[in-house]
This record gives C-alpha cells, sequence and structure tokens, in this order.
C-alpha cells in the first residue's frame, strides 16, 4: 500500500474562517435636520437686531427733529441763592431740545453749590424744565482752621467769605484732620452740637443768643461759652433738656454773681455746681 507523502513536512493549508463581524450599513446624515434650526434662531436675531437698529436710528431722528423747545425754566425753593445763578449752573438755555436734556447732569451741576442741600429736576410738556431746591440753612459758624457754616444735619458746608452774616454761635473743637481721620466719630460729635443748639433755642430764660461759643471736648464734652462775661458752663453730651430747664430756674440769680463766677457745671443728674473765684 503506498501512501501520499507529499504534503508531509509541507505548508500546511489553512482554512479561511468566516467573520462574524455584522456589517452596519451606514445611512447618510441629513444636515438640514440640524442647520434649519440654526438658520431660522440667526434669521429671527438678525430680524430683532435689523428691528432694534431701525428703532434706534428713528428714535434719535425723533429727538433730533421734534419741535419741543425749552420755553420755560422754572426755579423753586431758593431764598440765598437767585433764579439766575441756578439757571446758570443748569448750562440749559431757551430753545434746547427738552428730550435731550439730560435731568442726572443737571442736577449734579446745581448741587455744585455749597448752599443747595437736595435738588429735584422735572420736564413737563411741551416745554417747561422745573429745577426744586433746598437749600441749607446755617445754624452755626464752625472753626475748623477755616470758618465753615455748619448746617442742622452737622455738615460743615460753606467756607465763609467776605461779607457773610457772623451772627450765630460759634463751635469749636474740631479740625479737619478729625473729619477726615475719624470721620463716623467727628460726624457724631457735630450732630451732638447740633442738638444742643435746639435744645438752647427751646428752653428757658437762657437762650441761645446768651451762647457765644460752644467748644468740644473728646473727653469731657461741650461747654458754653456766655456772651456776657465768657463765662464756661459745663454741660457734656447728653440729657441737654432737663440740664437747661434746671439751670433756666437759677439763671437770673446767678446772672447777678457773675462777676465772682468761676464757672458753673451742669453736668450732674441732680444738681448744679457753681464755682466761685
Amino acid at each position: 500500500m503506498m501512501t501520499d507523502l507529499r504534503h508531509i513536512g509541507g505548508p500546511s493549508r489553512k482554512k479561511k474562517v468566516a467573520s462574524n463581524k455584522l456589517k452596519v450599513k451606514k445611512e447618510p446624515v441629513d444636515l438640514r435636520k440640524y442647520l434649519l434650526p440654526l438658520i431660522r434662531i440667526g434669521s429671527r436675531a438678525g430680524v430683532a437686531l435689523l428691528a432694534g437698529a431701525l428703532l434706534a436710528g428713528a428714535a434719535h431722528r425723533l429727538l433730533q427733529t421734534t419741535p419741543l423747545p425749552v420755553q420755560k425754566v422754572e426755579v423753586q425753593g431758593i431764598k440765598r441763592l437767585s433764579r439766575e445763578e441756578i439757571i446758570s449752573l443748569t448750562g440749559v438755555t431757551i430753545g434746547q431740545n427738552l428730550l435731550t436734556l439730560r435731568l442726572k447732569t443737571i442736577g449734579q451741576q446745581v448741587s455744585s453749590n455749597p448752599w443747595v442741600g437736595s435738588v429735584k429736576v422735572q420736564r413737563f410738556y411741551p416745554g417747561t424744565l422745573s429745577i426744586s431746591i433746598q437749600e441749607r440753612q446755617p445754624v452755626a459758624v464752625i472753626n475748623m482752621g477755616l470758618l465753615y457754616y455748619l448746617d442742622a444735619n452737622g455738615e460743615p458746608f460753606k467756607p465763609l467769605n467776605l461779607g457773610d452774616a457772623l451772627d450765630f454761635p460759634v463751635v469749636t473743637g474740631f479740625q479737619e484732620e478729625q473729619l477726615n481721620a475719624d470721620p463716623i466719630s467727628t460726624r457724631l460729635a457735630l450732630k451732638t452740637a447740633c442738638e444742643l443748639l435746639d435744645a438752647l433755642k427751646q428752653h428757658g430764660l437762657f437762650i441761645l443768643a446768651d451762647v457765644s461759643e460752644i467748644h468740644y471736648d473728646g473727653a469731657h464734652g461741650f461747654t458754653l461759652y456766655t456772651t456776657s462775661g465768657a463765662l464756661p458752663i459745663k454741660i457734656g453730651n447728653e440729657d441737654f433738656d432737663n440740664k437747661l430747664l434746671r439751670f433756666a430756674r437759677i439763671y437770673q440769680n446767678l446772672m447777678t454773681q457773675q462777676p465772682g463766677l468761676q464757672y458753673i457745671d451742669l453736668d450732674y443728674s441732680d444738681r448744679i455746681v457753681v464755682k466761685k473765684s
């Protein structure tokens, strides 16, 4: 029996094995499905931008062409200031377009005058600009190295110039450096000084006209100095009403003894201390 040995030692023949991978059929991507919404959004945004630009242009042309000139400027609430001063600060002239006026800017310009405490600017169609002012009212002169008027809120608001009235009590003991270094405490003390001034207006025979100076000391509070004789009257930092009411009962009698008085101390809750020289 003969055996065919030709395949022995020769290269082996491998059978091809069928692949078990499934072939997935790729569908073409429909770009319109994604692009159309973006195109719609872009179109709407473009239309909105175009409409906004057209409206802005129309508004600008309207502001430039609308015949609403300023015909009258009303100024209310002034006593010390003049109408001409206020109108000059506004920069507004008759014939200007009422619609284009910047009311906030006008208010800031008017407020640059130290006598102006608050200002309200309004426009009334067809052609009126209205400016309402509340002026500051000085209650004292404060010496802070320079002399300033002091208002009822304890604000030094205007340096005194030649010709300014001086018929106010003078507040001393404060410096501008204090106001810059410790504004909270200093403003509180200035406000307390105004409360003392108000109490002097309200109570008893001892009135504001009897006071020439109100001196402040951080450690001891306020001391009043009388117009006649510069007699020191210590009153502290609080309870001014009650202290002045007690003092009013003996004020006239004490004034007859004034040449022999060194000081009067009201800074007690239940008594008055009189120091005689």
